[in-house]
């Protein structure tokens, strides 16, 4: 098992963010810490940080030894706790963050059933469209839109979710529908303020090819569910996901538009810290968040079929 104790070395190491902190940890010298790396890296001859007396920092290799180390440390834990048939009751107090829209539609009534199932649980759910650090503000659950890079963290999918581009029919009877993602530097887009790096930028596929495409419009927000107002009101086009659109779509109050063209998805995760000793609580939740949205994963629907 020394592969094993290695992972769980090395984790607890970058986790710290120095040897010293990493002795601190494990109770031992910074230099008996510095050994065991050392022996490490021989061992698997690569190098796994670059360390400076102060910090340390990951190398390739040793970002692929940690990402997939610990899910192997996760896996075997869950493993365990199955085989020894574990009966330690979910309880206790646990702290969920979601983004609002969906939050307030999707999750609240999966909690609300939850609730009645594991009385023991108390849960306090946090709704933000904000991101929150989960460590800083002690959250044990996390529901996001697209993967994660995070390593500290596991991510779950807890369902597809594809993203369409729409107008109303009021909009369209106006100024048209765009036959290709070019045209639409002649539209009025409304789109959210995400980051500088994204914001007024829309991206297409269509087969192998692809097309990014600046746009342009009088109203914009960090707000979702503004913009899909602004939308149904007939200011211009906007991309949205699924979820938030699908009832929209089937009601005909909104259009798809350039149905051909994919843009990118935001699929959702149910994202918890990676632990070997996951609490109770915890796994219950989850493992009952992904039967609650089991029929949302449904890869077997056809192309154009809501699952929302």
């Amino acid at each position: 098992m020394d592969g094993i104790t290695d992972l769980s070395f090395f984790a607890i190491l970058v986790k710290s963010g120095s040897l010293a902190a990493a002795a601190q940890e494990l109770g031992v010298t910074p230099s008996s810490v510095s050994k065991r790396l050392a022996g490490l890296e021989t061992r698997l001859r690569v190098r796994l940080l670059n360390r400076t007396t102060r910090r340390i920092s990951l190398t390739p290799e040793g970002e692929l030894y940690l990402t997939e180390g610990e899910r192997i440390i996760s896996d075997l834990d869950a493993l365990e706790q199955r085989i020894s048939g574990s009966a330690d009751t979910p309880k206790g107090l646990l702290k969920v963050s979601a983004t609002l829209g969906f939050g307030r539609r999707h999750i609240m009534p999966v909690i609300s059933t939850f609730a009645r199932k594991y009385p023991d649980v108390e849960v306090q759910m946090h709704l933000s469209d904000r991101p929150v650090n989960m460590a800083e503000h002690g959250f044990d659950i996390a529901i996001r839109f697209g993967e994660l890079p995070d390593t500290r963290m596991t991510a779950r999918k807890l369902a597809n979710n594809r993203r369409f581009i729409c107008a109303s029919h009021s909009y369209i009877s106006q100024h048209g529908i765009p036959a290709h993602p070019k045209e639409l530097s002649k539209h009025e887009c409304i789109f959210i303020r995400e980051s500088d790096e994204t914001y007024g930028t829309w991206h297409f596929r269509y087969k192998d090819r692809q097309e990014t495409v600046k746009v342009r419009g009088q109203l914009s927000t960090n707000d979702g569910e503004s913009a899909l107002g602004w939308a149904l009101d007939g200011h211009g086009l906007i991309i949205r996901s699924e979820w938030d659109v699908a009832a929209y779509l089937r009601s005909g109050r909104l259009r798809r538009l350039l149905e051909e063209w994919e843009v990118p998805p935001a699929d959702i995760y149910v994202v918890y810290p990676t632990k070997h000793n996951l609490s109770a609580k915890t796994r219950a939740f989850v493992e009952y968040m992904l039967e609650s949205f089991a029929r949302y994963r449904d890869s077997g629907r056809e192309k154009n079929q809501s699952m929302w």
